[in-house]
């Protein structure tokens, strides 16, 4: 048996369901578990998704560290950020959702307004927010 960890698959790959882990087993001592049990939320997220969560963490929720760190522009970090809420069900809110924009639009403004953010940067994360087209 190999020592190599694989991730289990979140989604059957015959009809695309939910998958369920139906075993454990201690690599100590080999006793084993059975039963139905429901993976993590982080356990379930896409390789991608992880990776962001695991960046965005390290740099402590600085989303300009997160720039530096990935080499990404604001607008991308907010879409990767909305992307990784979306995958792990955080989003269910709806007034949540939108005191978040309120407050992303503020932050917006004001590293435009401190030079952070060149004009066309800006004007680019303000349409995602609408929902409008990137320029």
């Amino acid at each position: 048996m190999s020592d190599r960890n694989y991730r289990a698959p979140a989604q059957c790959p015959v009809c695309g369901s939910a998958m369920r882990v139906t075993g454990l087993k201690c690599v100590q001592c080999g006793a084993e578990l059975k039963g139905s049990f429901a993976p993590c939320r982080f356990c379930m997220l896409e390789e991608k998704h992880l990776k962001f969560v695991e960046v965005f963490l390290q740099c402590r929720g600085s989303i300009k560290e997160v720039e530096k760190a990935l080499g990404v522009s604001y607008p991308t970090v907010k879409n990767m950020l909305e992307a990784a809420v979306t995958a792990l069900r955080l989003d269910e809110d709806p007034r949540l959702k939108e005191v978040r924009k309120e407050e992303d639009r503020s932050e917006i403004l004001s590293r435009l307004s401190s030079g952070e953010l060149d004009v066309n940067a800006a004007i680019e994360a303000l349409n995602q927010l609408k929902g409008g087209k990137k320029q």
